[in-house]
């Protein structure tokens, strides 16, 4: 439809809202891939891997690169001594306020909104997911390289075809639109109060998982344009349920439904939260944390 709609000479902000519904389909599509990572999608570890790599082309991301790094995220999820893997950069107040003034101001700038949800998709997606991270195995090299040719086969084809400007005008602000989207929901599934980070030595699986991943509720349309991601605490608790079973599984015990639901208008008070304050175990803004005694 946008290239049609384009290629008939309509003003470009006509297909802006085509533009929101393509983004969705594309987080749609990213949760498939996301399933493929954890071998859920289907039953056949071959087909899983062959849908992961060609949805990892769609949405600008390495299957096996990505995978491993989730797979990492799920196993120190909430823990403090283990931070960085497919996380959110979060700090505790005492880390902060230790850290260098640099240190600092990067972690503020990080922590913008503006930064993280408009800019950090075009870092993440177009930029960042193009390089092998650090201590990458071989496969995961070969993984990333084949990705990004991927990504340029397709982008010579469409553009051969429908011209180089179409393609752009078209490609990139559904894959900023639809990063955007999915960091919001990969950051609110894990900031909200009171939320859940412990040391080694107090960590525990079954609580990182029901105090330390949300039930964010959506609508029935979003749920199923995010294929029911929001049901985050569940996923994180059994990663190999597929997302097409999360709303059964979500049903089938009293105490997976038996938690606290994040709504859309309570979600926006994580924009706000910036610290994690070990003692009272809960996020604070860059305000509260200000007004803690210094030895606190």
């Amino acid at each position: 439809m946008m290239i049609v709609m384009m290629s008939h000479g309509m003003p470009y902000w006509s297909i802006l809202p085509v533009v929101v519904v393509a983004a969705f389909f594309l987080v749609r599509t990213f949760i498939i891939f996301h399933d493929c990572c954890h071998g859920s999608f289907l039953r056949s570890a071959r087909g899983n891997r062959l849908i992961g790599y060609l949805t990892g082309v769609l949405t600008f991301t390495s299957f096996q690169s990505w995978r491993v790094d989730h797979l990492r995220h799920h196993a120190t999820s909430g823990q403090l001594d283990h931070r960085g893997f497919g996380d959110v950069w979060t700090m505790t107040c005492e880390e902060y306020r230790a850290a260098s003034w640099v240190t600092r101001l990067k972690y503020r700038v990080y922590r913008m909104p503006v930064f993280m949800f408009f800019f950090g998709p075009l870092f993440v997606f177009v930029i960042g997911n193009r390089f092998t991270p650090k201590g990458s195995t071989p496969r995961e090299r070969l993984g990333v390289v084949a990705t990004n040719l991927g990504i340029g086969a397709l982008a010579a084809v469409l553009s051969l075809i429908f011209g180089f400007r179409t393609y752009i005008g078209i490609q990139l602000p559904v894959i900023l639109l639809s990063g955007t989207i999915g960091i919001w929901l990969f950051y609110v599934q894990h900031q909200f109060d009171p939320g859940y980070w412990e040391r080694d030595g107090r960590w525990d699986q079954y609580r990182a998982a029901m105090a330390g991943a949300s039930y964010y509720r959506l609508p029935g349309i979003l749920r199923w344009l995010t294929g029911n991601i929001g049901i985050h605490h569940i996923h994180h608790l059994r990663p190999r349920i597929p997302n097409y079973h999360l709303w059964e599984a979500l049903h089938s015990a009293p105490e997976a439904s038996d938690v606290e639901s994040l709504s859309f208008p309570q979600s926006l008070r994580a924009l706000r939260f910036n610290l994690w304050h070990e003692g009272e175990k809960r996020f604070l803004s860059f305000r509260e944390a200000r007004r803690l005694p210094a030895a606190s």
